[in-house]
This record gives C-alpha cells, sequence and structure tokens, in this order.
C-alpha cells in the first residue's frame, strides 16, 4: 500500500467545459515542512504531509475550486490545545527537538482537526458562495450510473503518535452528466472520541452552480460502546454511528464569462 502512496501521478480529465486534475507526488521533504511549520505558526505538522497532492475542477473560463494539504493546514487552530487527553502532552514531547526538550511545547490543535472545505480560484473570474436551502439529492446519487473517471487523493496524515489517525482525503467521481466529491477529514483519539467533518460536492450539467454541504460528526468513544470496536478504523462504517454536530449548505454560483455579459446587455 505505502508502495502505491508514494508513486507519483497525474491525471486530467475532461467533460463539457470542465477538467479534473488529481496528482499524487512523494511526501514532503523534512525542510519543506520545517519551513511551513514556521510559517503557519505550528510546532509541527503531520509525519506524512503531501503537499504537492491536489485534486482540481477548473472550467474552460479559468474559475473553480482545488483542494490541496496546504491550505486544508491553514484552518487548523494553531493556537489552542483542544483535546485534552493523557497522551496530549507525552505526544508533544516526542515532537520537541530533543536539545530544546526543556523548553515548554505552546499549546496547539495537535489532532490537526480541520473545517477547510476547498479553495476557490479563478483571475477575476470567482465563484460567488451564498447560504442555500438546497440539498445535494443523495437518492440520485445512488442510482447505477456510469462511472468516467474516479480518484482519490490523500493530503495529509498522523497517527498521533500511535495514540489514534488524524487525516484527510479527497475524492471524485465523475458520472455522464454529474460529478460528485467528497472531502473527508477523519480522526481516531483512541479511548477519546472520533470527528469527522465531510465536505460534499454536487453539479449537474445543466445548471449553473454546484451544492456544498460541509457537516461535522463527531462522539467520545464512551457514547460508543454499542458499537463493535472492529468498526472504529473505518470511517465509512463508524461514520453513521456519530452525533451530528454541524450542517452548512452553500451555492456555489458561477460567474457569467464578459461574453455572455455582452450579449445579455446588448438584448436589453
Amino acid at each position: 500500500m505505502i508502495s502505491n502512496m508514494f508513486r507519483s501521478s497525474k491525471q486530467d480529465f475532461t467533460f463539457g467545459p470542465w477538467k479534473v486534475t488529481a496528482a499524487k507526488n512523494h511526501i514532503m521533504k523534512s525542510k519543506d515542512i520545517e519551513r511551513l511549520a514556521d510559517e503557519m505558526n505550528m510546532p509541527s505538522l503531520p509525519e506524512m504531509m503531501f503537499g504537492d497532492n491536489v485534486l482540481r475542477i477548473q472550467h474552460s473560463d479559468g474559475y473553480g475550486i482545488e483542494f490541496n494539504a496546504t491550505d486544508a493546514l491553514r484552518r487548523v487552530n494553531n493556537m489552542e490545545d483542544v483535546v485534552k487527553v493523557a497522551c496530549a502532552q507525552e505526544w508533544q514531547e516526542s515532537r520537541a527537538d530533543s536539545e530544546h526538550s526543556k523548553e515548554v511545547v505552546r499549546p496547539y490543535d495537535w489532532t490537526y482537526t480541520t473545517d477547510y472545505r476547498g479553495t476557490l480560484i479563478g483571475e477575476g473570474m470567482q465563484i460567488q458562495v451564498s447560504k442555500t436551502s438546497e440539498r445535494i439529492d443523495i437518492e440520485k446519487l445512488k442510482a447505477r450510473e456510469q462511472i468516467m473517471f474516479f480518484d482519490d487523493v490523500l493530503l495529509f496524515e498522523d497517527e498521533l503518535h500511535d495514540h489514534g489517525v488524524s487525516m484527510i482525503s479527497v475524492k471524485i467521481r465523475v458520472m455522464p452528466t454529474s460529478f460528485f466529491l467528497l472531502l473527508r477529514f477523519f480522526l481516531r483519539v483512541d479511548g477519546v472520541l472520533i470527528r469527522i467533518n465531510d465536505t460534499r460536492l454536487y453539479h449537474e450539467a445543466r445548471n449553473s452552480y454546484m451544492l456544498r454541504e460541509f457537516s461535522t460528526r463527531e462522539s467520545k468513544i464512551e457514547e460508543l460502546k454499542n458499537v463493535p470496536a472492529g468498526l472504529y478504523t473505518d470511517p465509512n462504517e463508524i461514520a453513521q454511528y456519530l452525533t451530528l454536530k454541524l450542517t452548512d449548505c452553500e451555492k456555489l454560483e458561477f460567474p457569467v464569462a464578459p461574453a455572455q455579459t455582452a450579449i445579455s446587455e446588448a438584448l436589453q
């Protein structure tokens, strides 16, 4: 599995006016990780940081949305240790440089929890985001439709000093008339809690917008006593047992190209 994960690859898939790019590269070098940690004012970054991995959906007019590890980390709380557990101090001390081991490692969210929902891209033309009551039709997504393109890109992963796992990955599938994307942050702190932050993105070709749904699910391990422990390590299985804490639905409307604007004005 590791050998596949570390194999560099880049896939482009074009459908209609859209192009999906899925790039997977080697883990970041330690000197680059240190420089990025300094820039973000964080004592350390995830053990496996894939800084060059990206999943991008871009329109031929230039606008779009992409998902990358660096922007995901920018949404981590770098000021507060939000999960107080017995292993936290031990974990932080293991990350401190031995020559500075007597210095206090300042608090930060060592679980790397992020509410990242993607990065809007485009020079001059950008997608407009607004709240909406419209929801992604999950039943429609369950229909058996030809999958023309699929990829899964890991952005970062950390084993929390053998006390669990923190990871974020993004996968997309493109069908003949739509595409669906799932960005998932999964956190398991052994003996303490399990948390899943999901961002779902859906677009139908006939619409001039995408729907984006963000949700947070979280339960303490003591609340999951009736759930088989074997499911704790599988985000797809455990998600249904976690308590829904937050749902946020947005409409991502596409900008009108200058040529279209000129035509509409001429017709008025």
